[in-house]
């Protein structure tokens, strides 16, 4: 059977599944060493076959932290910093994937479309006073101008 759709990259899927560990382990306060060790034991466990793994730890430690710096969630994205440094993220890496995390907070809270051209269409028609449009109940979802 052939695919229509590229397969995953299969670094999205390891961060993914390093923030399902973290998200499950984390909490609003200073992780305790009870706390601590069963989270790097899961997080050292999905990246011990990968040559990258303190790379991806320190990338999804650092975005986690630089997207909710400030916010309601910072705490628990302190706590999930930790797991994932605890773990072997690479620290000098952590402080450069920050800038990234805060790049994409500041764009999640823009309007979307906002990057439109200054020469782009604008969509201008409109129907003539009068005219409406009437749906019928049908499946086929007729439509009737009147």
């Amino acid at each position: 059977m052939v695919q229509d759709r590229p397969r995953p990259d299969s670094d999205r899927l390891v961060i993914a599944r390093l923030d399902g560990v973290t998200q499950r382990h984390a909490r609003r306060h200073e992780p305790t060493e009870a706390e601590t060790a069963p989270a790097v034991a899961e997080l050292r466990e999905i990246v011990a076959h990968r040559d990258d793994g303190p790379a991806l730890l320190a990338e999804a430690a650092g975005i986690l932290t630089g997207f909710h710096e400030g916010g309601l969630n910072e705490p628990q994205a302190r706590a999930g910093a930790h797991f994932r440094l605890e773990a072997g993220a690479d620290v000098d890496l952590v402080a450069q994937r920050e800038e990234e995390g805060r790049r994409r907070r500041d764009l999640a809270g823009q309007p979307p479309f906002r990057h439109r051209s200054a020469g782009a269409p604008v969509n201008t028609k409109r129907r003539p006073p009068g005219v409406h449009v009437a749906r019928c109940d049908l499946p086929t979802r007729c439509l009737r101008i009147v």
